[in-house]
């Protein structure tokens, strides 16, 4: 693979003439044109399928569907008639222009609502034109209108795209339900098979609701190729990204239940900076199922991608080996465990020499009535509360939870006295209980351990002896879970891999399984490394890894979208950036104490660029550094996203000027062509 350069954008960032409120599919020409003059040569985009009202291009309503909010409305085949025609139409476009003014980060909710109005106005419109009878005789140099042949486009866009019979039919009962999750809706509609679902597509009474949803995927979908195949014209290699997961109010999740874990929840196990660990809300995946039908779910989503994309992000590759899943009934992600896991048996704890007893002490949380008493001061009260979802261990002072109790979520839903902040010291205390233990039975007989096991009070009593007995036991479990791990890796990422021409590639951040590079390797999948993490962590003074030594499979970056921007990076993270000037010996030539400037934005550009990875990627953002009139006054105002917070300020970011400006620009143009120049010579 010959070394390319490119940089990562949100479509809803660009900003032309054209788009003032939101990028859109046509804003890619434009950007082209700026990657052309610049010799970028890759534009890889955060998603953009359909996330309905999340604003989070991760949290997909469907796995399929591109976005209808990036449709641009005035470049499409009806807008010049309806805007003549239809009054209703144009007055509210004309509204839509004055109000949505380019804004540093744009109203997702606001932008939505709107467009989505201006769509179906628009479509109400359509529908009529299309009810008119064509002319049966076309005067000789007149083209044929644009509806004549709209009944066919959207036949033939429904027979290639079967996914969208269940996605319209989705989105309208979704419309119909004021955008409800569809757990709350009526029975009636709520568990529907697939056969149901193609019944209630037929339904002559909603065709029209129907039609609308196919229309504008349909005219998205034309929007997103015409600007892919521009690029591809100019040589631009145009990258996609894959979220793993999807949001549970999916329209996948809703036709394809059998494929989706809704009683787990996947995300990250305990670390340093998040010691519950994280659930990030989305069920994990029946591989099993999937396996069974071929991954042809998977499969159909890739070939969906590879009509627009030549090479595609992976997200949390790390899923595919092995995903961290938590129960639905525990609000933390603290007893998750790893999916696929190596269990062990009663039995071989008996003959490591832990009877039942010693098992149950290490797999149930025990309670002493003293840890309510602290709260409550008083015996009998602290009593009372206990015996509300906890067994007496026989005549002691200390309680088990019954077995109905299945989550924390149980002990938060309880109330256990009038006084909401005593209730509510009460119920952490009881939580924190919960999550006190070493073991989990995974199911009857067989056992898993704790990820933070040592943080646990059963396990503190153990004798030396004890703990290394154990240790041993999970040692042997780890082997094979690592083995687990790569065979499931190797079949899913093979099937989906092997799909499409498009180039895969990773996001596999923080990851430090064994087996990982191995696989990435046999298949051809390259790696991420992101300036400031790729170190070695296991040494001491965890060194930065020289940038010759990159691996030649592997995308090179500055920064990521969950991750502050190389500006912010050098003014706020000092001892990072002190330790990199003198890993690259750029502390000769910089001084790591001086604000950003872009001299400093060109020089860490440029050393980066040496790298040896094939593919070196940043964020625009990182790029217009190279130019300080591109500077917004306050730098955390250019970050795209904070994980952990979900706020307005979340996947709204805007470039600030438009895409032309940036093209016109020679000074910038110049010299990201020099970094270009750099990493491809």
């Amino acid at each position: 693979m010959k070394n390319r350069t490119g940089v990562v954008v949100p479509l809803s960032a660009l900003y032309t003439k054209e788009c003032p409120a939101c990028g859109d599919y046509p804003a890619l020409k434009d950007f082209a044109d700026f990657c052309t003059a610049s010799g970028l040569s890759v534009v890889q985009l955060l998603p953009v399928n359909d996330t309905g009202t999340q604003s989070s291009p991760y949290s997909g309503l469907s796995a399929f569907a591109l976005h209808p909010m990036f449709i641009r409305i005035s470049a499409l085949p009806e807008f010049k008639d309806a805007l003549k025609s239809n009054k209703a139409f144009s007055t509210a476009y004309k509204k839509f222009e004055k109000e949505f003014e380019y804004k540093k980060r744009f109203d997702y909710n606001a932008v939505l609502e709107e467009k989505t109005k201006l769509l179906h106005l628009l479509y109400n419109f359509v529908e009529k034109r299309m009810a008119t009878p064509a002319k049966t005789v076309v005067t000789a140099g007149e083209e044929p209108s644009v509806y004549d042949n709209l009944n066919r486009e959207m036949a033939v866009f429904i027979r290639d795209n079967q996914w969208i019979i269940p996605y319209a039919v989705f989105k309208n009962i979704k419309d119909e339900n004021m955008q409800a999750s569809w757990k709350s809706w009526d029975e009636t509609v709520r568990d529907l098979s697939r056969d149901q679902i193609q019944m209630k597509w037929q339904n002559k009474a909603k065709k029209s609701s129907h039609n609308f949803f196919v229309w504008c995927q349909l005219r998205a979908s034309q929007q997103f190729k015409e600007s892919a195949d521009y690029l591809r014209s100019k040589g631009i290699i145009l990258k996609g990204d894959l979220p793993i997961l999807l949001n549970e109010d999916s329209v996948d999740c809703w036709t394809y239940p059998e494929f989706f874990r809704q009683d787990w929840r996947a995300g990250s196990p305990p670390d340093g900076g998040n010691p519950m660990g994280q659930s990030w809300g989305f069920p994990t995946y029946d591989w099993d199922k999937l396996s069974e039908d071929g991954y042809g779910w998977w499969k159909d989503r890739i070939i969906a991608s590879s009509q627009y994309y030549d090479a595609f992000r992976i997200d949390h590759i790390l899923g595919f080996f092995r995903i961290w899943a938590s129960s639905e009934r525990d609000t933390t992600a603290y007893l998750g465990h790893t999916i696929p896991y190596a269990d062990f048996s009663r039995k071989t704890l008996n003959e490591l020499g832990f009877d039942d007893d010693r098992i149950k002490w290490l797999s149930q949380p025990h309670i002493p009535t003293g840890h309510i008493e602290s709260i409550t001061w008083n015996h009998d009260e602290a009593t009372t509360v206990l015996e509300k979802l906890c067994d007496r261990v026989k005549t002691e002072e200390l309680w088990t939870f019954k077995k109905t109790i299945t989550g924390d979520r149980d002990i938060y839903e309880m109330n256990f006295c009038d006084d909401g902040e005593k209730n509510s010291r009460i119920q952490n205390a009881l939580a924190e209980k919960w999550r006190d233990r070493a073991l989990i039975e995974i199911k009857k007989n067989k056992f898993i351990k704790v990820y933070s096991f040592e943080n646990s009070t059963a396990w503190k009593t153990l004798s030396w002896e004890e703990q290394e007995k154990l240790r041993e036991l999970f040692e042997a479990t780890d082997i094979k879970e690592n083995k687990s791990w790569k065979k499931q890796a190797l079949e899913t990422l093979t099937a989906i891999t092997s799909a499409t021409q498009m180039i895969p590639c990773a996001e596999d951040l923080g990851v430090n399984l064994p087996v990982m590079p191995e696989v990435l390797k046999k298949l051809n999948i390259l790696s991420l490394k992101v300036l400031r993490w790729t170190r070695q962590w296991e040494q001491e003074g965890q060194p930065y890894i020289p940038f010759d030594q990159y691996p030649e499979l592997s995308v090179a970056t500055t920064s990521v979208h969950d991750s502050s921007t190389l500006r912010q990076w050098w003014n706020q993270e000092k001892d990072s950036v002190w330790a990199f000037l003198k890993a690259s010996s750029l502390d000769q030539k910089i001084d790591g104490n001086s604000a950003f400037t872009p001299e400093i934005a060109e020089a860490v550009l440029k050393a980066m660029a040496g790298c040896n990875s094939a593919l070196f990627i940043n964020p625009l953002q990182d790029f217009l550094f190279l130019e300080h009139v591109f500077y917004m006054e306050n730098e955390n105002d250019e970050r795209i996203n904070i994980p952990g917070s979900v706020t307005d300020f979340n996947w709204t970011y805007r470039i600030p000027v438009t895409v032309k400006e940036l093209t016109d620009n020679k000074n910038l143009v110049a010299k990201i062509a020099e970094v270009v120049k750099a990493h491809e010579k």
